[in-house]
């Protein structure tokens, strides 16, 4: 296993990795709205942060040699499915090859975010 690291998403909160490799996949750690930038969350809708969320996945992507057309299942977190149907609007504009998903409400989100994406994807 080989642990990704870019400093082009946020830093790891707490005991774990932004993504490991493994063979020819790649595990995301969950990625909420983090601007990597300053570490801070400045996106407050639904739509703003999971564009964060898809732009730090992308970055981690890229890092690891690969992409968001090549990811193969995302397990997705919201805090309130009210905000499905504005959340896929987002969504659906960067995962255009529309993977495998799971999409779950959460009581709660680390920093009271709206949106958590975790993504598996090929590498190599």
């Amino acid at each position: 296993m080989e642990k990704v690291y870019t400093k082009n998403a946020p830093e790891a909160i707490g005991p774990y990795t932004q993504a490991i490799k493994t063979g020819n996949l790649l595990f995301t750690s969950g990625q909420i709205a983090i601007d990597p930038a300053d570490g801070q969350i400045h996106a407050v809708t639904i739509e703003e942060q999971t564009e964060q969320v898809c732009r730090n996945l992308s970055a981690i992507l890229k890092e690891a040699g690969s992409s968001l057309d090549r990811v193969v299942k995302t397990t997705c977190f919201l805090a309130d499915m009210g905000d499905f149907a504005a959340f896929n609007g987002v969504y659906g504009s960067y995962f255009t090859g529309k993977p495998a998903r799971s999409c779950v409400a959460a009581k709660s989100l680390p920093k009271n975010v709206l949106v958590e994406v975790e993504v598996i994807a090929e590498i190599g």
